[in-house]
């Protein structure tokens, strides 16, 4: 798989980027489609609604976040299977809107490609 990595949509966007994919289930407060340059927004492999109210970016949440979020992913194959045909074809960018650069969604789903799919 070429490279994968992790990026806040609120930072500029660059060629190193390749592919640019939101993986939030609500779009980027304040963001619009030109500011965001995200080729993609796969929103059905953002956590459940009820999973991100849960986490609530609480650090000590954050292994339990990762069950659950896996358990999700898991659910839905077909999602997964087309994000992972994408990073096979080149760079990929998995956007994100939180403020925690190291706990959130798009961390943890780049850690579920690795383990599952390098």
């Amino acid at each position: 798989m070429a490279g994968i990595q992790t990026k806040r949509v609120y930072e500029p966007a660059k060629s190193q980027d390749g592919l640019r994919i939101l993986v939030d289930r609500i779009w980027p407060r304040g963001m619009t489609k030109e500011q965001a340059r995200a080729g993609l927004w796969l929103k059905e492999l953002a956590p459940s609604t009820a999973l991100r109210k849960w986490f609530a970016h609480e650090p000590a949440r954050w292994d339990g976040f990762k069950r659950r979020y896996y358990a999700e992913l898991d659910a839905n194959p077909q999602a997964v299977e087309q994000l992972v045909t994408l990073a096979q074809k080149g760079k990929i960018t998995l956007l994100f809107s939180a403020r925690d650069t190291e706990c959130n969604q798009a961390v943890a789903l780049k850690e579920y490609l690795l383990a599952r799919f390098h």
